[in-house]
């Protein structure tokens, strides 16, 4: 009996290492890291992913819109959080690393301006041990490249021992993966902030940067803010509705989708790829559709999922080259003859006339969608959730054309004149025009 229970113990064994050893094998075939390190090299910085130099052609995407991202020629993508009502992490790398692309991943450090209490050692020691979680989680993938340590901390805040935390989080990441690099993504880039951080944060590896209307002055403000280090510009895009002109009743004036687009090219080539010493690489923002300020503001796609000008530009960019079909182009949108710079205040429930000048690189068919909307009013900072204001059905005339004839509401206020230009491809350009009933 003492042989036999001797043998089946050695079965047992043998049978439970084997089980084991493949576990590990999986497990280390599945997650096996690539060093990502920044060097500097003859005065110039440079991120090498496995040993390569590796600039940043990215974007803040939707995860349903990663492989679109690939297609057009990015390498790179970001993500604002390890969790989100669409997709944890892990779900998040496999679908960026499946299309060849790195992930820039963040870690959710609170906000003050959201009440998040800096002074509260309880609450700070919870997000430590939370977010090393989800460090150990997801260090070893092969898809993530940098880790983002908070988004804008510095925005409307005013306590700087969050940036002891931001450090205490960069501190603890070096300790359990030696392969990524580690950042903090800015607001603009200011002296004081600056100065705060290079006192509190030595553990952080560099900055990154989130301008939009005033990028074309990136490196200045950069020499303002006495930072001489490397950094990614992490966040970019249309001109922001802090930055734009406003009408007498204050709603922001948001660019057409070509104008948009035009700008695009300016700004990168002006502030993004002229710094070959200092700049790491870009993520434009954004790779998908959110509602901010408008439906259409901040996003390279409409709500139905269809790309924009914006899209053309960013695979020009990456690709050097455009899209064999572009986007339709459009020229201007007028309501009662005047642009959204002219005040346009009109008489309720009355008809007037608006009309887009818009052409197709292809001459394809163009199909027209309009719409009337309140003005905002559920209006965030820094990219917080806002809701999409109500449509008003049933006051457009002629709808699929490029003239219409719309009747105004009939309760005074501001509202919104919006249009979208399809082609056959489902590539859209869109403007709009506030306007006030009285």
């Amino acid at each position: 009996m003492n042989m036999l229970r001797y043998l089946l113990v050695l079965i047992t064994f043998s049978i439970l290492s084997c089980t084991n050893s493949d576990d590990q094998k999986n497990s280390s075939s599945e997650f096996k890291p690539i060093k990502v390190e920044l060097i500097q090299q003859d005065g110039n910085y440079k991120l090498l992913r496995d040993g390569q130099a590796y600039f940043i052609r990215g974007a803040g995407t939707e995860i349903e819109k990663i492989p679109i991202l690939a297609e057009n020629g990015a390498n790179s993508c970001r993500a604002w959080s390890t969790i989100t009502d669409k997709y944890t992490a892990d779900k998040f790398l496999d679908l960026a690393m499946e299309h060849n692309l790195t992930v820039t991943l963040g870690l959710d450090v609170k906000k003050e301006r959201q009440g998040f209490d800096y002074y509260d050692t309880i609450a700070v020691q919870k997000q430590f041990e939370y977010l090393k979680g989800e460090v150990l989680k997801y260090k070893d993938h092969p898809a993530l490249l940098i880790w983002g340590i908070g988004n804008e901390l510095n925005l409307n805040y005013s306590n700087p021992k969050v940036w002891d935390a931001v450090n205490e989080i960069a501190k603890m990441i070096h300790e359990v993966d030696p392969n990524h690099p580690t950042t903090t993504m800015l607001a603009g880039i200011k002296k004081y902030d600056v100065e705060e951080i290079a006192k509190r944060c030595p553990d952080l590896d560099f900055l990154s940067i989130q301008m939009y209307g005033d990028l074309p002055n990136l490196q200045a403000r950069i020499k303002e803010s006495g930072y001489q280090g490397p950094y990614i510009v992490t966040e970019w895009g249309a001109t922001g509705h802090w930055e734009t002109a406003t009408t007498s009743w204050n709603a922001p004036i948001e660019q057409t989708s070509s104008e948009k687009a035009k700008s695009y090219i300016h700004r990168y080539n002006l502030a993004i790829e002229s710094d070959t010493k200092h700049c790491l690489g870009s993520y434009v923002f954004y790779w998908g559709q959110k509602q901010e300020r408008t439906p259409t503001w901040y996003g390279l796609f409409t709500e139905e999922g269809n790309p924009t000008e914006t899209i053309d530009v960013m695979h020009y960019i990456w690709k050097n080259e455009w899209p064999k079909n572009r986007a339709p182009r459009l020229d201007s949108l007028l309501l009662n003859g005047l642009s959204a710079f002219d005040n346009v205040i009109l008489e309720k429930s009355q008809t007037y006339n608006a009309e887009v000048f818009a052409y197709n690189f292809e001459n394809d068919a163009l199909t027209y969608k309009w719409d009337i909307m309140h003005e905002s009013t559920d209006l965030g900072v820094g990219g917080d959730p806002e809701s999409k204001p109500e449509s008003i059905p049933g006051l457009i005339s002629n709808e699929n054309k490029n003239q219409i004839e719309m009747k105004t509401p009939e309760k005074e206020g501001a509202y919104r004149l919006f249009v979208y230009i399809t082609d056959n491809q489902n590539k859209v350009a869109t403007a709009n025009i506030p306007f006030f009933v009285k």
